[in-house]
């Protein structure tokens, strides 16, 4: 008899309406790919919690905004806790995971982060501006995301959201990371048009600032996508870590570098199923 084939439970919303991207062509190219490795299912994260036991581990890829579901998913992962159930990415994600708190931490501790507070009393800390960035803390896609002016930035940082300066940048780059292995990056030269994607070739220092937070993470599995801005005196800001479900834009890559990605997530899927619980 053969060798059984590892089971995976591929989480992903087919329907979510994302702006300037297809959600569901990606994961139909991915879970193609996968296939030839694993036996596969696919599942709106609504049903992963009723499903997961019957396979070998979660995969939870493009399954949209968690605020849409957010009882479903704090469902999925008390129960993936307490059954030990093997998910990917791991559940202990400190970054997007988790919400946006990290952004202020990071701020604290110095890294180089767009400048983050949320709360009145330290609006002093971040750079004057004309305007100012806010969203809530537990936001994704930006939702709930407004910029208002900064007569009005004092009532609106309460607590519950964050604020930044709006930082007239460039352009936007992002790092893809299998595992802690730099992949591709991709970036946005107009800053009107976020999802128009084009081949970015990384410097050594670009590199070294995008491995410091996927370091700081501390994620020994798994997919992450560094968001960062290149700010008017040329260095690079983090916008965001996302360690949940990154969206990969596989279509902006030449067939040759998506295979390369490819073959470096099913090797990093094998090496997740086989390590140590």
């Amino acid at each position: 008899m053969p060798p059984a084939r590892p089971r995976l439970l591929y989480v992903t919303d087919l329907a979510y309406p994302a702006r300037g991207r297809r959600y569901c062509d990606e994961d139909i190219f991915l879970t193609s790919r996968l296939r030839d490795d694993f036996d596969l299912a696919l599942c709106h994260p609504r049903d992963a919690a009723a499903l997961m036991g019957a396979f070998d581990a979660v995969v939870v890829r493009n399954s949209g905004p968690v605020l849409t579901y957010q009882d479903a998913y704090d469902a999925f992962r008390r129960r993936a806790s307490a059954d030990g159930t093997r998910v990917y990415n791991p559940l202990s994600g400190k970054a997007d995971m988790a919400g946006k708190q990290y952004l202020l931490d990071l701020t604290t501790a110095g890294y180089p982060v767009i400048p983050t507070v949320d709360r009145a009393e330290d609006l002093h800390r971040l750079p004057e501006a004309d305007r100012y960035v806010v969203k809530p803390k537990l936001g994704a896609d930006s939702m709930g995301l407004r910029i208002v002016p900064a007569r009005e930035v004092r009532e609106s940082a309460d607590g519950d959201v964050l604020v930044q300066p709006c930082v007239d940048f460039a352009y936007e780059v992002s790092f893809y990371f299998v595992d802690h292995d730099f992949q591709y990056a991709l970036y946005a030269p107009h800053t009107d048009r976020r999802w128009q994607l084009e081949p970015y070739e990384p410097t050594d220092g670009d590199l070294e600032f995008a491995r410091r937070f996927i370091e700081w993470n501390g994620l020994g599995h798994g997919i992450q996508r560094v968001d960062a801005c290149r700010a008017p005196g040329g260095e690079l800001l983090l916008v965001e870590l996302e360690d949940l479900n990154p969206y990969l834009s596989l279509d902006a890559l030449d067939a040759a570098r998506r295979d390369a990605f490819v073959a470096a997530m099913k090797t990093s899927l094998h090496r997740f199923l086989t390590a140590p619980a």
